[in-house]
């Protein structure tokens, strides 16, 4: 294998795999790239069984070949090459001898008999627009559950159907729900796929670096999901399991509604919090007349109140939530006022933007004893 290649075109590719590739694993091939010269193309590909990417760089190929490197060490070393030709050889030991300038490197690889082979994508379903997918991915991967006993709850619900695209994510706690209207050809009826937060994450990467206007080709078989974002594929195995019925969770009615700046919220809720209980990090929200006012104690450092001018209606009631869920929510609230919505004290708070534009944005949080 002989190519020659840029060496910011290679770093570009290589990072964006990073991703996916296995840093502690009993298998040492899943910690390396394969990297395959075709012809007028660099072929890369990274997976760790579960999650697969591939993607191609340009170069000038004089002798075709393969083998797979440590993902680690190429990059950290190729980034720090100077933006220039860079020259890749592949002896028949696996060996990949570098030469960029001045510099001549080699790195020991690994034949690629032992690289699994990524599934190979089915005829494409649909396109999706990339920035629905990147505002669907950021308005939800926080809800993702951590644990992982929850099988179900450690990944996204993903529904496709005719008329747009709904993405939803809980971990029991909290429940992130965001539906954008559009006309998905190819769509009939209702696809649904669960898609784990480590494949959420990478998706997000590669359809944010295509641009807004890229669409992205969808396809799915019995056991993956495929996601084409222009030239790079990304293959995730779906999650098994029934997720839960989220429409049940999601109020059907508003409760007091209240209209509230993100950002004075967000520093309110952020100086409060910082005498919440470490643990459970509740903070009070009480209705008052013309207020909405926060409190926290339990901390050792002591106690905080804070109030925020509202317009708050005539209920009265006091209910606590966790303050990392509120600010999740604020965080990835790309309006200047947001409502959040109360029933009573017993019941689950709802958090919505004010002016969203054309999606539904809908963020759930069970209150808490405080």
């Amino acid at each position: 294998m002989e190519i020659t290649v840029k060496s910011s075109d290679l770093v570009k590719e290589l990072g964006l795999g990073q991703g996916v590739v296995e840093k502690k694993t009993t298998i040492p091939v899943l910690s390396n790239v394969l990297i395959e010269a075709q012809e007028g193309r660099l072929l890369i590909a990274a997976t760790d069984l579960e999650l697969g990417i591939q993607a191609f760089c340009p170069a000038t190929v004089t002798k075709k070949g393969s083998t797979t490197l440590p993902a680690k060490k190429l990059l950290d070393y190729v980034r720090l090459l100077p933006d220039a030709e860079l020259a890749l050889k592949v002896g028949d030991n696996q060996a990949a001898s570098i030469a960029c300038g001045r510099a001549k490197t080699r790195i020991a690889g690994m034949s690629r008999d032992n690289f699994p082979e990524l599934p190979k994508m089915p005829a494409a379903l649909t396109k999706i627009p990339a920035k629905a997918l990147v505002n669907s991915i950021s308005k939800t991967i926080f809800a993702v559950a951590n644990e992982e006993s929850r099988y179900t709850l450690i990944g996204a619900l993903m529904v496709l159907r005719e008329d747009g695209i709904a993405m939803v994510a809980t971990d029991g706690h909290r429940l992130a729900f965001v539906r954008t209207p559009m006309a998905l050809e190819g769509v009939s009826g209702e696809i649904r796929g669960l898609i784990p937060k480590k494949a959420m994450a990478e998706l997000q990467k590669l359809a944010a670096d295509g641009g807004e206007s890229m669409m992205v080709d969808f396809a799915t078989d019995e056991n993956h999901l495929f996601f084409q974002c222009g030239s790079r594929l990304l293959v995730t195995r779906k999650l098994s399991g029934q997720f839960p019925d989220y429409e049940r969770v999601l109020p059907k009615e508003k409760g007091t509604a209240v209209p509230l700046h993100r950002d004075e919220l967000m520093a309110a809720v952020r100086r409060v919090s910082q005498f919440a209980d470490d643990r459970s990090r509740a903070v009070r929200f009480e209705l008052a007349e013309g207020e909405l006012k926060l409190a926290a104690s339990g901390s050792d450092a002591g106690e905080s109140e804070e109030s925020i001018p509202a317009e708050t209606g005539a209920k009265r009631m006091k209910v606590g939530f966790n303050a990392q869920y509120v600010l999740d929510f604020l965080g990835v609230a790309e309006t200047d006022s947001v409502e959040l919505q109360f029933k009573d004290e017993e019941s689950a708070g709802q958090m919505q933007l004010i002016g969203q534009g054309d999606y539904e944005y809908r963020y759930v949080v069970m209150p808490m004893r405080i």
